[in-house]
């Protein structure tokens, strides 16, 4: 089985990560250097993703992230999460990694995944090791989906939408939506969005907007926090939907389904 050789600096540890929904963060990224995803979202903070695949593959040793992981030890956070430099769930060895960080430490795991393999019945099954899982739903029309999350040919939105709900029925661990709103939403599209989560009821969802710039280049730094005063490469401000639009949509879902729903901007 091959795997990815990383430079000898890289770590696939990284952080910890401030982060507004899930507090004190250390990030594991078991992609690696090179950005690699089925999705290039217009919003990406990682940058233009170097490679777009929808298929499997070892990158990281199991055993490198181990050795990572306890190099990174103590662990002051709140959680340890599964994401970095594009889309976790093509990792092969994803169920390991979650297994040997539950060996390791009492601290939740989560994955943040876009959720296009959960087609796939070994990928639900290694995320449903994971005490919570945030998948993406930027979109509720194949239209807004391709503009939005520009995913690879073959990919469609209804066909992911379909295997989230496989999913939401298998797993039984903390099921977070989260959904970039990147312009206010027509009302017939926050209505169709309202009656998929009552569909899914999943534990909350997280409505965000984009309030950190997309490198114009991938950037590896850019897995964690960006500062907003010191970075070395460019970047693009992306249009930030406004607070009382996001809040009036925030209490529309609330209204409708009774979900927990938290953003940068809740009051």
């Amino acid at each position: 089985m091959m795997y990815t050789v990383m430079p000898h600096s890289y770590s696939s540890v990284y952080g910890p990560v401030h982060s507004w929904r899930y507090g004190r963060s250390l990030g594991i990224d078991p992609i690696g250097a090179i950005s690699t995803c089925p999705f290039d979202c217009v919003y990406c903070q990682l940058g233009e993703i170097e490679h777009k695949q929808r298929d499997r593959q070892l990158f990281i040793p199991t055993l490198q992230i181990l050795d990572d992981l306890h190099n990174a030890a103590p662990w002051d956070v709140d959680v340890i999460t599964i994401s970095g430099s594009g889309e976790p769930t093509l990792a092969l060895n994803l169920g390991e990694i979650i297994g040997i960080t539950k060996a390791l430490t009492d601290k939740p795991i989560g994955v943040l995944t876009n959720g296009c393999l959960l087609g796939n019945s070994d990928v639900r099954e290694e995320l449903s090791m994971a005490d919570q899982v945030a998948v993406k739903v930027d979109a509720v029309s194949p239209d807004q989906f391709r503009r939005i999350n520009r995913p690879m040919p073959g990919i469609e939105l209804n066909h992911l939408l379909r295997s989230l709900q496989a999913f939401r029925q298998h797993y039984s661990g903390h099921l977070a939506i989260q959904t970039m709103v990147l312009s206010a939403w027509k009302l017939s599209d926050q209505e169709t969005y309202i009656d998929l989560m009552k569909e899914l009821a999943p534990d909350e969802i997280q409505l965000n907007t984009p309030t950190r710039p997309r490198p114009l280049t991938h950037q590896l730094d850019a897995r964690g926090n960006h500062s907003l005063d010191d970075r070395p490469y460019p970047v693009r401000h992306l249009q930030i939907t406004h607070a009382e639009l996001l809040q009036a949509f925030r209490d529309r879902i609330v209204q409708a389904t009774g979900i927990l729903v938290r953003s940068p901007t809740s009051r």
